[in-house]
């Protein structure tokens, strides 16, 4: 058995444990920002494979209370690192954080980590120096209150880098908070999903990739592909399982609006590298015009509010709009995130309840507003070849 951290954005920590809990994994403990769990050396590629709302996978190496960096380099020094790095392997200090600590110089602790499994392993394979020509495995260090925690990302770059995003709008929206907002709707395939302020089409392309029970990480490369405590084998495993479930028939279709073409060119193009074009459609429409007979939907958005795109007053304006328009169809359900102070009051109507959530960290709520839920026997999926315009007569 294998100790793994899955890291996400503070406020998805019970959106992430649910995904872990759904791949079969014991939950250990759950802080700030982090999901502990146990599992297999399987369950490495399982969870970079498929944790669609966590940011990064890490091995546990070793924890302890440290207080001056004599006992860092000390406790560091004893941990079995030759268990998981090779001979030949690179291990730089990646990343480091310091919180409530006594040791809070952050270059003093990677410099003294690094030193401390440096002299680890060349003990352990009899050498002065070590070559580190090898394969990454980069070292992450948390400290918080004087606890010491170190581990391996065994992800490489975030899990967020799904491949598909060759382009992006001005502010885009991380692919894991998108498929956060996507799990916190409830979305299912068998109701209308709708963004009509979708930008490059990230959360348009997210549900579509739930939808078909697609993993995330199908299309892209980990650090922990050529670590030999992993194994091919476990990656072979795991990839043939996401192929196996995934849905290739277009049963359903969700929708994407915006009025701005170099955005939806934009969209168009990272729903094909995502390999979901035939789940996905996308129009130029400003928002004010958003019409539709139908009925039960889900609207999931993230309009621009005035940090890093538009000014206070365009803000306030398409809040206004959003609430006209969203009003008028009174059986759907919409969720917005917005870092607007002003938001509910604008929106003309409080939320059923609200979310603090970092988006890159940028504080905002996710309003969420909740519909009637489609009459059992009405529900069915929204197949292709219906009418997808979002703004019928």
């Amino acid at each position: 058995m294998v100790e793994l951290i899955a890291t996400t954005a503070f406020g998805l920590e019970s959106v992430v444990k649910q995904e872990v809990k759904d791949l079969g994994y014991t939950i250990t403990e759950v802080e700030d920002g982090r999901v502990h769990f146990q599992g297999d050396a399987g369950a490495i590629a399982r969870a970079n494979l498929w944790l669609r709302c966590a940011d990064r996978v890490l091995l546990t190496v070793g924890t302890f209370k440290a207080v001056t960096f004599d006992e860092l380099f000390e406790k560091t020094r004893v941990l079995p690192w030759e268990a998981y790095i090779p001979k030949d392997g690179a291990f730089p200090a990646a990343k480091i954080s310091s919180v409530k600590s006594q040791l809070f110089s952050k270059s003093d602790g990677q410099r003294i980590v690094k030193k401390a499994v440096a002299v680890r392993l060349g003990q352990a394979y009899g050498l002065e120096k070590l070559p580190e020509t090898g394969d990454a495995y980069p070292i992450f260090i948390k400290l918080l209150k004087d606890k010491v925690t170190l581990a391996i990302n065994t992800s490489g770059e975030g899990l967020n880098k799904r491949g598909y995003r060759a382009h992006g709008n001005g502010a885009p929206l991380k692919e894991t908070m998108a498929a956060a907002l996507v799990k916190l709707s409830r979305w299912r395939p068998d109701r209308f999903f709708l963004d009509p302020l979708c930008g490059s089409g990230t959360i348009v392309i997210e549900a579509a990739m739930i939808g078909r029970r697609q993993a995330p990480g199908m299309h892209r490369h980990f650090d922990a592909e050529a670590w030999p405590i992993v194994g091919q084998t476990a990656w072979d495993q795991a990839r043939e399982e996401a192929e196996d479930v995934l849905s290739r028939s277009p049963k359903f279709r969700v929708l994407g609006s915006d009025i701005d073409p170099a955005a939806l060119k934009q969209a168009r193009i990272n729903a094909k590298f995502a390999g979901v074009t035939d789940f996905t459609a996308f129009q130029k429409l400003p928002v004010e015009q958003v019409r539709t007979h139908r009925r039960y939907g889900v609207i999931v958005t993230n309009p621009p509010y005035g940090v890093r795109l538009s000014d206070k007053a365009d803000v306030a304006k398409l809040t206004r709009e959003m609430g006209q328009v969203f009003r008028a169809m009174p059986d759907w359900s919409y969720f917005i995130l917005s870092g607007y102070e002003d938001f509910e009051r604008d929106f003309g109507q409080k939320a059923t309840k609200n979310r603090k959530l970092y988006n890159s960290m940028i504080k905002t709520y996710f309003y969420q507003y909740y519909g009637p839920l489609p009459p059992r026997k009405g529900r069915r999926a929204a197949v292709a070849g219906e009418r997808e315009t979002t703004n019928e007569k």
